[in-house]
């Protein structure tokens, strides 16, 4: 008999006439999170057979330039840490954070 765990993340996105996204919803029960609203959502998915990254990148049409930018700027800081925690990379993890600070201080993000 296995003893694996299945968990649920659930995403629901409403759209208009048009199709563009105007409210995001996702669950994760696991962790607490019953039909929470976002603005921005971006998924990737390794297909291993194809050798290839397949994405959903998703934001609702009233989501804020300057928020998109925040957004963008923590996905990024985050992925150099991910990537650090998969790979051990120190010095490419170095390299990816040198241009989180870049790309923040490019689009005067910092104070």
């Amino acid at each position: 008999m296995s003893n694996t765990i299945k968990s649920e993340i659930k995403f629901t996105v409403e759209l208009d006439e048009n199709r563009v996204p105007e409210k995001l919803m996702w669950t994760a029960q696991d962790g607490g999170i019953e039909a929470e609203e976002a603005k921005a959502m971006m998924l990737s998915i390794w297909d291993s057979n194809a050798q290839e990254t397949l994405r959903i990148d998703l934001w609702t049409k009233d989501m804020p330039v300057d928020e998109m930018k925040k957004f963008f700027h923590q996905t990024l800081v985050a992925m150099a840490d991910t990537f650090n925690r998969a790979t051990g990379d120190e010095k490419m993890t170095d390299t990816m954070k040198d241009f989180c600070d870049y790309f923040a201080e490019k689009l005067e993000l910092t104070k």
